[in-house]
């Protein structure tokens, strides 16, 4: 027996209420989509959403993090050198984050990486690099952290104040693993994340306030949200402000990167057929070509036909090779199938025909693509497809919206889409004797939920104490799923088994992060574990370490600005000495001898700085000292 109970509006009400506490008066709020190939920041202001471009003017920065023999590069400096150094540049760490290293994802994509990735503390992924000459391991959550700093100080330099709050999206079908890394994540980036949610619910909230003025009856929006590494599909109603998810299904593994290796692995295989040459085990060669794949897979979005050069692709050989549209497709054409299962699964698990279906609403760069637009078009009967949000700002931009809510925002435009009511993306289970598990919430469960039971007893005879499995998944052995936590209740009476009752309850809040507890209904002991110590999951001890180390990357970072700084300012001065002697109207008043030692003094300070790339900031600012002594008096001659 269970019994159900979904949390009251005024209840719902007040968990908004205190969650707007933690983060008002704190500054400014963001809304990031944490993406596996590129991240986006947006923030709540001038009563609007604006999402922010970074310091080279793009509105979405590369997941990437890169370690050199000097400094650490995060975002779009990171992916311009990747060619040069594949083997330390870090991405697709959120295909790594949560998981195990034994997960059979984890192992098909480490033979695509460049990095090495090996196993760690409780079957952890780590990623190995090579920083300052030394060897380095970093956690998936790390890695997330460095890029969720990149996003935090992109919203910073715009705002001019510091940001602690945060709302972080992700994928619908993560399970609680990926999702408590995430906000471990978030922690280590010193952010307060205010709440997870899931990429295709902040997409309709971004669709839900675009049409809201628009709308007067109950909307039906199937959300199709293809991005660079995971693809979501959620089923929603939008009713005025209420957003409500009806079905969610999709595959964290599956975006526009296996689109990529696929156009890679038929180049590779092509240069082999015609050159006799494997350039499988290079990882530079592999990822010039990736390049070209990747910017060829977009150009085919609008043209039917494009070209793939390569100059000097392996042993100074020059690749060049032409790709069609319908080429692309056919390497292709199982994943682009495969993207309409979990559509068949939402309308099912929602029991809704397709032509209930009021609009479809496209997220994700990915859906860029034509073959994946008519499938899906085809599979809808013909159906328009909606394209008013842009598929790559969307997450972001109801992220944003949830932030300023959670943060106190008043105005009209947000108030009326407080209620939001999400769905638990897999279902929870408790181990029961026998190998197999008991669905406590089912997968699509509105959240947030309880559920209670009250028929658990013992097993054997004289038992004192019971352990408690917790899993996730959708198989009935508790092997086959994911074991998420694990709690004993002790102190049980002695009795014959059967007798003694204990009360289950599974609690499931906001996030879709999870408190199980057990109580002995005769001596009224109690025992709960709230889900944030799964196996292969961050200790807090290592969260606390990692915060630290994370504040000593962001000094290094900062020091190295200032050593480039003063690097530059030095270059520049000497150039800048030099081009003024050698200007015709500038320099004619200034003797020969001195344009001589201004010539010799620049000779030397170019040549030092070639023979010193390792020198510190401050033997930058003594050189720049000793230069601009010599250079000034002689060109104040010139006034």
């Amino acid at each position: 027996m269970s019994s159900f109970e979904m949390l009251s509006y005024s209840t719902l009400h007040s968990m908004f209420s205190k969650e707007k506490m933690a983060g008002k008066g704190d500054g400014p709020a963001i809304g990031i989509d944490l993406g596996t190939t590129y991240s986006c920041v947006g923030v709540w202001q001038h009563d609007r959403v604006e999402i922010i471009a970074n310091d080279q003017g793009n509105r979405t920065t590369p997941s990437y993090v890169a370690f050199t023999d000097t400094h650490r590069l995060i975002g779009d400096g990171a992916k311009n050198q990747v060619a040069v150094n594949p083997i330390n540049t870090v991405f697709d760490a959120k295909r790594l984050i949560g998981r195990r290293y034994s997960d059979t994802t984890v192992q098909s994509d480490m033979k695509l990486w460049p990095f090495k990735v090996t196993s760690g503390l409780d079957d952890t992924p780590m990623i190995g690099v090579t920083y300052k000459y030394e060897e380095k391991q970093f956690s998936a959550e790390e890695i997330s952290s460095m890029v969720l700093v990149k996003m935090k100080e992109i919203a910073e330099d715009y705002l001019g104040t510091t940001v602690k709050n945060a709302v972080v999206t992700v994928p619908a079908y993560f399970n609680d693993s990926q999702r408590q890394a995430t906000k471990d994540a978030g922690v280590i980036a010193g952010l307060n994340v205010m709440r997870i949610i899931n990429e295709p619910t902040a997409a309709a909230i971004a669709y839900g306030l675009d049409n809201k003025a628009s709308s007067t009856s109950e909307t039906k929006v199937l959300i199709f949200d293809l991005g660079g590494g995971t693809f979501d599909v959620s089923l929603l109603t939008i009713d005025g402000g209420k957003i409500e998810v009806i079905a969610t299904g999709g595959d964290t593994h599956l975006g526009g990167e296996d689109f990529d290796n696929r156009m890679v692995n038929h180049f590779v295989q092509e240069f082999k057929r015609k050159l006799k040459k494997d350039i499988s085990g290079n990882p530079r060669a592999l990822r010039r070509l990736r390049t070209c794949c990747e910017r060829a897979k977009r150009t085919l979005s609008s043209t039917p036909e494009t070209t793939i050069e390569v100059d000097a692709l392996y042993e100074g050989i020059d690749f060049c090779a032409t790709v069609t549209r319908a080429r692309f497709e056919e390497l292709n054409i199982e994943l682009f199938r495969k993207c309409m299962e979990p559509v068949e699964e939402c309308l099912r698990d929602a029991k809704m025909n397709k032509s209930n279906v009021n609009e479809l609403v496209l997220v994700g760069g990915s859906t860029r693509i034509p073959k994946v637009r008519q499938l899906l078009q085809d599979f809808f009967n013909g159906k328009e497809l909606c394209k008013s949000i842009n598929p790559d700002e969307a997450v972001a931009y109801g992220a944003t919206v949830q932030a300023a809510i959670l943060s106190g925002e008043r105005n009209e435009k947000v108030l009326d889409l407080v209620l939001l009511l999400d769905v638990a993306p897999l279902s929870f289970s408790l181990g029961r004797h026998g190998g197999v598990v008991v669905v406590f919430i089912p997968r699509n469960t509105k959240i947030p939920a309880k559920i209670k039971q009250s028929d658990w007893t013992t097993v054997d005879d004289n038992q004192t104490s019971v352990c408690f499995r917790v899993y996730q998944g959708e198989r009935t052995r508790a092997i086959d799923n994911i074991l998420l936590g694990e709690f004993t209740l002790t102190g049980i009476p002695p009795a014959p088994r059967g007798v003694p009752k204990f009360k289950i309850c599974f609690d499931i809040d906001a996030n879709g992060i999870l408190t199980v507890s057990a109580e002995d209904q005769t001596t009224r002991r109690k025992n709960m574990v709230t889900i944030t110590n799964a196996k292969g999951r961050l200790s807090k001890e290592g969260i606390e370490k990692m915060v630290q180390e994370a504040e000593k990357y962001k000094w290094e970072d900062k020091e190295h600005r200032k050593k480039v700084e003063a690097k530059n300012a030095l270059e520049t001065y000497a150039y800048d000495m030099r081009n003024t002697i050698r200007d015709e109207k500038k320099g004619a008043n200034i003797p020969l001898a001195d344009k001589k030692k201004i010539e010799a003094v620049f000779e030397q300070v170019i040549q030092w700085l070639d023979e010193n790339p390792l020198a510190v900031t401050e033997e930058f600012a003594y050189k720049m000292k000793e230069l601009v002594g010599i250079c000034s008096p002689i060109i104040a001659k010139m006034y």
